[in-house]
C-alpha cells in the first residue's frame, strides 16, 4: 500500500487553502480597483439622474406656474376688454340718448319758432286786412253820406268795431 502515496486520494490542503487565498485577494483588489470605482460611477450616475430628475420637476412647476399666470393674464384681459366694451356701449347710449334729446329739444324749437313765425305772419295779414275793410268802410261811408269825414275818428272807430269783433270770435 506505499505505493499508493501518490494517487489522486491524497488531498493536499495547500491544494484548497491557494485557492482561497487567491479568490479572496482577487476580491479584495477587484473591491479596490474595480468595485469602489464602478461603486462611484454608479453612485454619481445615480446622483446626477437624480438632479436631472429634480430639475425637470422644478421646470414642469415652473412651466405650470407661468401657464396659470399666462391664463390669469388672458382671463384679466377678457374681463377688461368686456369692461371696455361695456362701457364703450353704456357712453355710446347715453350720447345716443343726448343726441336724441338735443334734436327732440332742436325740433321743438323750430316747431316753436314756426309757430311763433306763423302767428306773426297771421297777425300781420290780418292788422292788413282789417286796415284795408278799415280804408274800404271809411270810403264806402263816404260815398253813401257824400261828405268827406274825418278819417283820423272813423279809423278808430272802425279799428275799435275789429277788435271787438276779433276778441270775440276767440
Amino acid at each position: 500500500m506505499g505505493a499508493l502515496k501518490g494517487t489522486m486520494l491524497d488531498v493536499d490542503i495547500w491544494n484548497f487553502i491557494w485557492p482561497i487565498i487567491n479568490v479572496i485577494l482577487l476580491f479584495i483588489l477587484l473591491r479596490i480597483f474595480l468595485f469602489k470605482p464602478i461603486n462611484k460611477i454608479m453612485d454619481d450616475r445615480t446622483r446626477s439622474i437624480k438632479n436631472d430628475i429634480d430639475a425637470a420637476e422644478k421646470a414642469k412647476k415652473e412651466a405650470e406656474e407661468l401657464k396659470q399666470q399666462y391664463a390669469d393674464s388672458i382671463s384679466e384681459a377678457k374681463e377688461e376688454a368686456n369692461k371696455i366694451i361695456m362701457k364703450a356701449h353704456d357712453d355710446a347710449e347715453t350720447e345716443r340718448a343726448a343726441i336724441i334729446k338735443k334734436s327732440q329739444q332742436e325740433a321743438d324749437q323750430i316747431v316753436a319758432d314756426a309757430d311763433k313765425a306763423i302767428e306773426n305772419e297771421r297777425k300781420r295779414v290780418l292788422r292788413q286786412a282789417q286796415s284795408q275793410i278799415a280804408d274800404l268802410a271809411i270810403e264806402a261811408a263816404s260815398k253813401i253820406i257824400g261828405e268827406n269825414v274825418d278819417d283820423e275818428k272813423n279809423r278808430r272807430l272802425v279799428d275799435n268795431f275789429l277788435s271787438d269783433e276779433e276778441g270775440g270770435d276767440k
